[in-house]
């Protein structure tokens, strides 16, 4: 290997960062934490992030374009990427990151497994059920109502559509339109 080598880019990696911005962004609508409670910490946000890019990885890798795999790649490695600046900017420490990172790798695998399983089978109380013991475990004492789990899963479910539907073009060019979350209710009409 050359010493230019060290310096290209991977082929999609551009294309995995913009997916994975738009994953992030789609995660840190306030919907999720208001209407859902889902807790704004950083456990709950890396799993609102790692959900949305779960889904993408599973969008990806469905396609029969031979990239797909390899773009799915370039998000997972994007979001890990992501993950070891912001430990470091929390301060842990380089021999800490290594360890860290390892682990969110674990349970960011595990929800997938389980969330793929959950979408291939069609079974949304599955869905809710992996989503309710993931997204609110730190909530353990009083995890989330039945009501927001099942709407949680309702949007996944919607957003795998919106995903598949979408074209393998677009997703090269970082277009990923996760779909609005519904409207907090007006607070004028509570009762």
């Amino acid at each position: 290997m050359g010493l230019l080598a060290l310096f290209r880019r991977k082929p999609h990696e551009r294309t995995g960062f913009e997916l994975y911005g738009k994953a992030v962004a789609a995660a840190r609508d306030p919907w999720f934490f208001g209407p859902l409670a889902v807790p704004d910490t950083l456990d709950g946000r890396f799993d609102l992030v790692g959900l949305h890019v779960a889904l993408l990885i599973r969008r990806l890798r469905q396609d029969p374009d031979p990239r797909g795999a390899a773009v799915a790649q370039a998000v997972f490695d994007a979001m890990f990427a992501d993950m070891d600046i912001n430990l470091r900017e929390m301060g842990v420490s380089d021999l800490a990151v290594g360890k860290r990172v390892r682990r969110m790798w674990e349970a960011f695998h595990g929800r997938c497994l389980a969330y793929e399983t959950a979408l291939d089978a069609g079974d949304q109380a599955a869905l809710a059920t992996a989503l309710d013991r993931n997204v609110w475990r730190a909530e353990a004492a009083a995890a989330a109502s039945p009501a927001a789990a099942q709407a949680l899963a309702r949007h996944v479910v919607a957003a795998a559509e919106a995903l598949a539907a979408l074209r393998f073009a677009a997703l090269l060019r970082g277009e990923a339109p996760f779909p609005a979350t519904p409207a907090a209710p007006d607070a004028s009409h509570a009762a």
